[in-house]
């Protein structure tokens, strides 16, 4: 019998779910999904709906979130930031309840949480974004612990600025920006289902609670008087 995998934010074209949904079934696995979108096993909102029954899930990999909620710490408003907080954190966290028991009955599980670089470097302007990302670390670390020995792991997946549909939707003048400041350029979603495959696997079983960044370079300081005085000559 082939792994059940349910990846949920699994409805957007272009998005990481479906890049993810695509390598785990290129895998051998038997993909359910899950968005407020339709087109997916099941069109479900994690902050207000009740949630179907899954059956027994192998590997449940928590991509939903929102990420258009935009505003300064100082002026934002309690109503955005318990949007952010319900969807990205308190959503993902219902899910992984429904899917752990059965999980640890079995002995089996793999637990793949994406969360963002903004979760350990933050992030200007989104704050309640930010931090329900930082939460995911603090949950899969904490869920990572509880089940050492087990047989279920729990790992995090870190994108940087991805070339899902919602960047790619960005006017071209903002989208330049992005790219000036990276050193690598976009980050494919297909880079982030890689990464997300290897935590899913069945070899996988000796690593749990890590964060894995997936970000083309873009933490490191790779800026040098070189480089700045090359971009100069190119402009």
């Amino acid at each position: 019998m082939p792994y059940r995998a349910l990846v949920t934010g699994a409805g957007r074209d272009g998005g990481i779910g479906q890049a993810i949904v695509k390598r785990l079934e290129a895998d051998g696995m038997e993909v359910l999904t899950l968005d407020k979108l339709p087109g997916c096993t099941w069109q479900v909102d994690l902050a207000t709906d009740e949630l179907p029954d899954f059956g027994p899930v192998d590997v449940y990999v928590a991509n939903a979130a929102i990420t258009t909620l935009f505003g300064a710490a100082h002026t934002f408003s309690l109503e955005k930031w318990r949007l952010d907080l319900d969807i990205n954190l308190t959503g993902t966290f219902r899910v992984l309840q429904k899917c752990l028991t059965g999980m640890r009955e079995r002995r089996y599980g793999r637990i793949v949480v994406i969360s963002s670089t903004s979760g350990t470097r933050g992030m200007p302007a989104q704050v309640s974004y930010a931090t329900s990302k930082a939460g995911l670390i603090g949950m899969t670390k904490t869920v990572a612990a509880e089940n050492v020995g087990a047989g279920v792991t729990a790992n995090c997946v870190l994108p940087g600025m991805t070339a899902s549909s919602g960047i790619l939707g960005m006017p071209e003048s903002i989208k330049d920006a992005w790219l000036d400041s990276l050193p690598s350029g976009f980050v494919d979603p297909a880079d982030i289902a890689n990464a997300v495959a290897f935590f899913a696997s069945p070899e996988s079983g000796m690593v749990t609670g890590q964060l894995l960044t997936v970000d083309g370079g873009d933490g490191l300081n790779t800026r040098s008087v070189t480089s700045s005085v090359s971009r100069r000559r190119q402009a």
